[in-house]
């Protein structure tokens, strides 16, 4: 439904116009009239409105010097102007000012119904161009609505885009009718649109330039909005300046706003920023901290990690370091956490990585840094158990590889080779599983074996035995039966054969 607004100061022939349109049944809905041009001014001031329907001689101020302010006010309001044929010279220069159409009077039922038709169809279609530059970069679903009401947008204005201070409450009245109403009473009587942006949680903020008047500064602009907000529990931080801003120029502008605005939030304070005056925030680099976190989470130091972390994470908080610093730590340790499971555990990466949107969503920092502590320690518990796992099946290759390689010399550096992992994990795998030290568990293999060969082969000589086994001469090898198998290897075949 469109907006329209009659000045004509002849009573009888305003009321005549006004009941033509409202049983038009056309998409028009008169919503003021006027007997002289300063009373029709004075509404167009506070109201923005889509159609004005004009005499041209009126007292105060002419239906010609209206229309001039009028299109100050709103450039694409659409005019239709009504005159007699003596004041076909001013009619003339009307036509100068971009006026839609003319009707002379007196004004009949079909002239007019054919003129605002065309008048309404050509407001939808400017309608359409006015938000061609919005799509993409606004919530289509919010477009849809505003495409079919009839409230104008500026084709310059300033641009401000709005996002919610993270960790604080308020997400349920983080909407965009609510911010509407807001921002519209704290900029009034000037006018601004909120509209939500389709890429993310935030919004963008189109801002009448004569707000200027009010507001000298846009961090003036900025307080008075947040002020009105934190009154109803909302807290946002904003960014922008007054620059004006054509309407096909608003994606990039926007882009490079938010992202200045991405670059500057903190993990406790507001941001209002001119983007004009940049804030100097220190930076830190934080590439060491990050690389100590990933080290800990490859050695599996899981005391020392949580530790680290919540010490971390309160020193952060106190020093209210930017939210982007936090950001590149979850990521690097999530993505460290992921990398150390296995490729096959798709549904266990995958929701490592899903945990984290919804903590950023929580209203207090405290109760994040909690959630991810919890995250954190869940995390190493399921590399814990990969690592047991992965630790099981491990020894039973190596018990297969050595078993199949006891004729031969084994060293733990051989191992390691062959399972494409450490030395010093190739030991603590086999003292884990065999509660000895890989030499002595692989002397006890070669001890057994060299029993089984004297069982199974009585003629075979002891330096046979040996040299079959790989030992470097006879005499140590006999030291080391005798300290595996308590007697000499002597000794052990006469047991054999008073056995027989």
């Amino acid at each position: 439904m469109f907006t329209a607004i009659i000045a004509e100061d002849s009573k009888p022939i305003l009321r005549n116009i006004k009941a033509l349109l409202e049983s038009s049944q056309l998409e028009i809905r008169v919503v003021a009239t006027a007997y002289n041009g300063e009373e029709a001014l004075d509404y167009l001031h506070e109201h923005p409105v889509d159609i004005l329907l004009t005499d041209i001689r009126m007292p105060k101020l002419d239906g010609l010097a209206l229309i001039e302010q009028a299109k100050l006010l709103h450039p694409q309001l659409k005019v239709l102007l009504i005159s007699s044929y003596s004041d076909f010279e001013y009619t003339r220069k009307a036509l100068n000012l971009q006026v839609f159409d003319y009707l002379l009077k007196p004004v009949e039922r079909p002239q007019l119904l054919e003129v605002m038709e065309r008048m309404i169809d050509q407001l939808k279609k400017d309608k359409k161009g006015e938000l061609e530059p919005l799509l993409g970069m606004v919530d289509p679903a919010y477009l849809h609505a505003f495409e079919l009401s009839s409230d104008p947008l500026e084709q310059i204005s300033y641009l401000f885009v709005l996002g919610k201070q993270p960790f604080t409450e308020g997400a349920d009245k983080w909407r965009a009718q609510l911010l509407q109403n807001e921002l519209s009473a704290a900029s009034a009587p000037y006018k601004c649109r909120v509209l939500p942006l389709n890429a993310s949680n935030g919004f963008i903020v189109l801002l009448q330039t004569a707000v200027k008047e009010k507001f000298p500064t846009p961090a003036a602009w900025m307080n008075a909005v947040r002020s009105r907000l934190l009154e109803i529990g909302v807290h946002l931080s904003m960014a922008g300046s007054f620059q004006t801003v054509e309407r096909d120029k608003l994606g990039p502008r926007c882009e490079q706003y938010g992202r200045k605005l991405n670059n500057e939030l903190n993990l406790t304070a507001s941001v209002l920023l001119d983007t004009d005056f940049p804030i100097a925030q220190q930076r830190w680099d934080n590439k060491a901290l990050i690389r100590d976190f990933i080290d800990m989470i490859h050695q599996r130091q899981k005391e020392r990690f949580t530790l680290k972390l919540a010490e971390q994470l309160q020193k952060w908080q106190t020093e209210n370091r930017r939210i982007g610093e936090l950001e590149d730590l979850v990521n690097e340790l999530t993505n460290a956490f992921i990398q150390a499971l296995p490729e096959d555990e798709l549904e266990e990466r995958m929701k490592l990585a899903a945990d984290i949107p919804n903590m950023y969503a929580l209203e207090s920092y405290s109760h994040f840094s909690s959630e991810l502590l919890k995250w954190s320690e869940k995390s190493f518990e399921q590399l814990h158990a990969r690592n047991r796992k992965s630790g099981e099946e491990l020894f039973d290759q190596i018990n297969s590889y050595v078993l199949l390689h006891k004729y031969s010399q084994l060293s733990i550096a051989d191992l390691a080779q062959k399972f494409h992992v450490s030395p010093s994990y190739i030991s603590r795998i086999i003292k884990r599983y065999t509660n000895s030290t890989f030499v002595h568990y692989y002397m006890q293999l070669k001890i057994e074996e060299a029993c089984r060969l004297m069982q199974a082969k009585p003629e075979l000589m002891v330096k046979e035995v040996s040299d079959a086994l790989s030992f470097s001469d006879q005499h140590y090898f006999s030291r080391v039966f005798k300290e595996y198998a308590g007697c000499s290897p002597t000794e052990y075949k006469e047991k054999l054969r008073s056995q027989t």
